[in-house]
């Protein structure tokens, strides 16, 4: 019997011998899962910095289980985010105000994850400040949407008065695109990746202003920054998962700061997860998208006045009222 039972350990030393060289052989066993944290995020700019993070997730190597969930538009994470479907989300920065507001603060924001993407793109060499915009027909998207709260904030902030401007409102970003193609002479005020798009399809075309570097000549270096997406948590997982969400917050970092330095591996996720459909055209946009992680303290003093000026145009574009202290997670 003692011979039998030292031959049984032998055979079960062997099987787990086996199974660690299989491990090895593949690079390495999968870490246990740690705490499961539902995501949601736009397939749009404000993406590009958590693809890194993705592909880790993915490939196991990442200490908590992420699950992604990818959306067209933010309308389609909001209600996920407020049945308690999703724990984290990346979204426009204004319609994480307005469901701060509706959730009865349900949510908080944890991070900045994009500031501006917004260009005014001309073939006209004759526009290099603001002042030049006077007498100027300008193309946009959407009426009383936050491309055109910030141009009209800017434009005030510049002294230039709207009867001295023709804004011109189109339905698609595609179509300004198109127009400036037509003619190069015209301008128009795009996000990233259509502004690539627009200057490929047109070598006439170039950037002559960036709505982020204005931003921040008339904010100075201790004012509000141009923000276009945020991630938020839900309130609730917060509480319950904090030491997840601090290495969330980490992971996230290292993701942008990736996308950032590698813009050719970058731009073949961007093709992957939808975002951008060719990679010469995301890896010269990416440059452009102000990728970012900024939290804390500085974050709530960079969002907090983007949504005050936004609030002054219209107090609906971030849900009525500013959102109190609360929504911002500052940390420990």
């Amino acid at each position: 019997m003692k011979k039998q039972s030292i031959k049984h350990r032998h055979i079960l030393w062997s099987v787990l011998l086996v199974l660690l060289v299989g491990c090895m052989a593949l690079g390495g066993c999968k870490k246990s899962a740690g705490t499961q944290i539902r995501i949601g995020a736009l397939k749009g700019p404000t993406t590009i910095g958590l693809l890194h993070l993705m592909e880790e997730a993915e490939a196991g190597k990442t200490d908590d289980d992420y699950s992604f969930t990818m959306a067209v538009g933010a309308d389609e994470l909001t209600p996920l985010l407020a049945k308690g479907e999703l724990d984290i989300a990346l979204v426009p920065a204004n319609v994480a105000s307005i469901l701060y507001h509706n959730t009865q603060g349900g949510i908080r924001v944890i991070d900045i994850n994009t500031l501006g993407v917004l260009y005014m793109v001309s073939g006209s060499e004759t526009i290099k400040s603001f002042e030049d915009l006077k007498g100027q027909t300008i193309y946009l998207t959407g009426r009383g949407t936050t491309p055109d709260y910030v141009l009209q904030y800017l434009l005030a902030e510049n002294g230039i008065a709207l009867e001295e401007v023709t804004l011109d409102y189109r339905s698609e970003a595609t179509e300004v695109a198109a127009l400036l193609a037509e003619n190069p002479n015209a301008v128009g005020l795009l996000p990233q990746p259509f502004v690539t798009v627009a200057c490929a399809q047109n070598e006439a075309l170039s950037i002559c202003l960036s709505m982020t570097e204005e931003w921040d000549k008339v904010q100075g270096e201790n004012g509000s920054r141009l923000v276009t997406g945020v991630t938020v948590v839900r309130t609730e997982f917060l509480a319950e998962n904090p030491e997840a969400v601090a290495r969330f917050l980490e992971e996230h970092a290292a993701s942008t700061t990736y996308a950032v330095s590698n813009p050719a591996d970058t731009a073949a996720l961007c093709v992957k997860a939808e975002i951008i459909a060719k990679e010469p055209v995301a890896e010269k946009a990416i440059p452009f998208c102000n990728i970012t992680c900024i939290t804390g303290e500085e974050m709530q003093q960079a969002l907090s006045g983007y949504l005050e000026a936004l609030y002054e145009q219209n107090p609906e574009a971030v849900g009525g009222s500013l959102p109190d202290e609360e929504f911002y997670f500052i940390g420990n």
